[in-house]
Parts: C-alpha cells; sequence; structure tokens
C-alpha cells in the first residue's frame, strides 16, 4: 500500500514533466520553423515591447521569442517616409539618431527571422536603449526607396 502510494504520483510527476519538456521543444521548434507571422503583434505584445505599428503600413509581420533571459519581438514593415518619421518619435526616438549605413540588427538576431542585410542597399539605423526594465529597440530601416522605407525592430526585454 505505503509502495502504492509513492509510485503513482512519482509516476505521474515523471510522465507530466517529461510532457512538458517535450512540448516546450516542440514549441520551439515549430516557432523556429514558421518564422515571422504575417500581420500586426497582439495589443499585449505592442505594449510589452513598446511598439506600435503606422497605420496603413503595408507587409507588417512579427515573430516571439521567449526564454529565461530575455524576450523579443522581430518586427517588419513598410510606410510612408513621415509616418516612419513620426513613430521614430513615438518610441522615444528620432529621424536625427538614424546613423546612415548603420545596421543595428545583428547577423544572429537576423537570422532567427530569415533577414538579410546585405551590400548594396541604402541601410540607416540607430538602438534605442531604456532603463530596464523597459525594451531596448534596435532599429534599422531600408531606404533604398526613401519615400517608402522598409522597417526592421527588435525590441528585447529582459527581466
Amino acid at each position: 500500500m505505503v509502495f502504492l502510494l509513492i509510485a503513482i504520483p512519482a509516476g505521474y510527476l515523471y510522465i507530466s514533466a517529461m510532457q512538458s519538456r517535450g512540448g516546450g521543444e516542440s514549441k520551439q521548434e515549430q516557432a523556429a520553423a514558421t518564422g515571422l507571422e504575417e500581420g500586426w503583434p497582439t495589443r499585449l505584445q505592442r505594449r510589452l515591447y513598446e511598439v506600435t505599428v503606422p497605420s496603413s503600413a503595408e507587409d507588417v509581420a512579427h515573430f516571439e521569442t521567449n526564454s529565461w533571459k530575455s524576450s523579443a519581438l522581430y518586427l517588419r514593415f513598410t510606410t510612408t517616409r513621415a509616418k516612419f518619421d513620426k513613430w521614430l518619435t513615438g518610441v522615444g526616438s528620432s529621424a536625427a539618431d538614424l546613423e546612415d549605413g548603420e545596421v543595428t540588427i545583428d547577423e544572429d538576431e537576423a537570422a532567427e527571422v530569415g533577414w538579410e542585410f546585405g551590400d548594396g542597399h541604402h541601410w540607416a539605423g540607430t538602438v534605442h536603449e531604456q532603463d530596464k526594465p523597459k525594451p531596448t529597440l534596435e532599429i534599422t530601416a531600408n531606404l533604398d526607396d526613401p519615400k517608402r522605407p522598409k522597417v526592421f525592430v527588435v525590441s528585447t526585454t529582459t527581466p
């Protein structure tokens, strides 16, 4: 009787732990395989990562990663130059902060969602750092068409 009182809960805990562990790995693999998700991030994601999307933006896509060390929201959109400048102001930066030729999103982050920031394009970028727990925003824009910038953002928050 005592053996059953110990063995049954222990067995249940073991099975539960294995299912939980397997579920986390499969979710991570699934997320990595799908990459960017077309459409706007949820309101909660926009609030947590302190990013917005300009109204009537096109080609909007996002992707979220979470770990014990940090969480990140990857965001891509295309908009007008005027709305991009207004967006920069809204996230606490400005068009004057953009450094010409600067790609602020590193290769590892870009590889996470399949972004390539190669030569032959007009890049400009800035990093908007804030005190924790507020997120840090790495902003890179493709200004090949200065009237229609394509914006790439990685908003990272650490506990």
